[in-house]
């Protein structure tokens, strides 16, 4: 399908529709009758776009509220029953939605975070990651190093008002700074930066899996999908795919029957 003719489609239902603005999401962007396409979106991946930010335009009027709730498959679908399938179907669809840099980033501070457990164990082989260390406890107390267990950078103002210096400290300079830490505390301190980082990273891969995962997403890449390859979705989703079209024939997506007549 031509994107000037679906786009004049979209403006015979009332819809404005912009294709020269940075849009607040990644390529596209729908609220309140008006759908903004990236100026920066590539030419092969207009239609598909202004075509997912449609089904939220067509979601939203099965479910006013789709904005806020997110929506949800009972409404969609009849059922939760399809949100295999449908992941699945994102999955294929947005590239993105699998993480997989993230989950590659993640296990490589796993196996750092385990590189500094053994160095501990060499020196403390009861070393357990869930239970306090209390022998770095007790000497971390009285080292400035206590800061590296909050910030991997960290800039302290030392000495009195009119002779005041500042000295930097880092993770990766813990051996220079302080020259008598025994090497299991240095690795404790790396480990627990590392722990952190881990932390960190599972909370974006959280957010991003609960962002692909809301209904109105994985309704709009359906849609997505299916002006794609139709053939491909059938065969990775097809009780899904089969539920689209028999709501879709009787009327239930309204003026989306128009985009695969």
């Amino acid at each position: 399908m031509d994107k000037n003719e679906l786009i004049q489609y979209f403006k015979s239902l009332g819809l404005t529709v912009h294709t020269t603005t940075k849009a607040r999401g990644h390529q596209g962007f729908f609220l309140k009758n008006r759908i903004d396409i990236s100026r920066n979106t590539p030419e092969n991946r207009i239609v598909p776009t202004l075509l997912h930010e449609f089904a939220h335009y067509i979601h939203s009027k099965i479910e006013p509220d789709m904005n806020i709730t997110g929506g949800t498959l009972e409404t969609l679908f009849g059922s939760e029953k399809y949100k295999d399938e449908l992941i699945k179907v994102t999955n294929f669809v947005d590239q993105n939605s699998l993480c997989v840099r993230l989950y590659e980033h993640k296990d490589r501070v796993k196996a750092k975070i385990k590189e500094q457990e053994i160095i501990i164990k060499e020196y403390y082989p009861k070393f357990q990651r869930s239970k306090k260390f209390k022998e770095f406890d007790r000497y971390i107390k009285r080292s400035n190093a206590r800061y590296l267990l909050r910030y991997d950078r960290v800039k302290l103002i030392e000495g009195s008002f009119w002779r005041r210096t500042a000295k930097l400290y880092t993770i990766d300079n813990i051996e220079k700074d302080f020259t008598d830490m025994p090497k299991a505390y240095a690795s404790y301190i790396r480990l627990r930066s590392y722990q952190k980082k881990q932390a960190r990273i599972s909370a974006r891969i959280n957010k991003y899996k609960k962002y692909y995962e809301k209904p109105c997403e994985l309704f709009a890449r359906l849609v997505e999908a299916i002006y794609l390859d139709c053939e491909w979705v059938e065969a990775i989703a097809p009780s899904v795919t089969r539920e689209f079209f028999d709501r879709l024939n009787y009327g239930y997506y309204m003026e989306l029957d128009y985009i695969f007549r």
